[in-house]
């Protein structure tokens, strides 16, 4: 059984993005109405990236993204930092997943957005300042301490620069680009392609093309993740 934060519809694709319309229809996912026994199809020979549906990025230079540009499959995950089942997702089911991304075999591409309002924005933009630092994991880490969802008195923009403070971060960086265009633009971008997939509640997320709403244990992931891989010899 999986938990859900929603305000308003699951997975409704906006007509004109017809290339994720497509796959979103073939492949919705809920873990309470899913089936783990339908078969998962190969990728056949010469396509690069064959579980791509376009939102997935695959740019070197995204502070937000971990593993390599061009690992078989990736996982693009929307998250908010109000989100009580994203903090128990981050607690119970990301430390497999960065393994399997540290293993070459998936590509983790993150994507705060604000669903629960002003605090849920400010804490994306500082999430996305710490990633200029190189420091996303642990700032996210820091906001989602032992699985609960920050307190409204920790995302205030003071609580927020002392968060970075406190991982040794460069405070005057952080407070720069906590203020730039580049991050607000950045967190725009993230909260439109969520809108363009229609993952209007948290967490969502996109594993090699399929969306799949809602925190699951690890295996939820990892035994989809396994049906994509190629088997060894192949």
């Amino acid at each position: 059984m999986s938990n859900t934060e929603s305000r308003g519809p699951v997975w409704l694709v906006p007509s004109l993005v017809v290339i994720v319309a497509a796959a979103l229809i073939g492949f919705v996912v809920v873990y309470n109405g899913d089936d783990d026994d339908a078969p998962t199809a190969q990728p056949s020979a010469g396509e690069v990236y064959p579980y791509d549906i376009g939102i997935e990025r695959r740019d070197a230079a995204d502070p937000l993204a971990f593993g390599k540009v061009d690992a078989l499959v990736t996982m693009v995950a929307f998250s908010d930092y109000q989100c009580p089942y994203c903090a128990q997702w981050s607690r119970d089911a990301l430390p497999a997943i960065l393994e399997r991304v540290d293993a070459g075999q998936l590509r983790l591409e993150m994507r705060d957005i604000s669903v629960f309002g002003d605090a849920s924005r400010r804490a994306a933009e500082a999430a996305y300042a710490a990633a200029l630092q190189d420091r996303y994991l642990d700032y996210h880490g820091a906001l989602f301490a032992d699985g609960k969802k920050p307190s409204p008195d920790q995302l205030t923009d003071d609580a927020l620069v002392a968060t970075a403070a406190t991982l040794d971060l460069d405070v005057e960086r952080f407070r720069t680009d906590l203020q730039s265009p580049e991050t607000k633009s950045a967190v725009d971008r993230s909260e439109q392609e969520a809108a363009t997939v229609g993952a209007y509640s948290t967490p969502s997320f996109i594993l090699g093309g399929q969306p799949i709403a809602g925190a699951g244990p690890p295996e939820t992931y990892l035994d989809k993740l396994d049906a994509m891989l190629p088997v060894d010899g192949d």
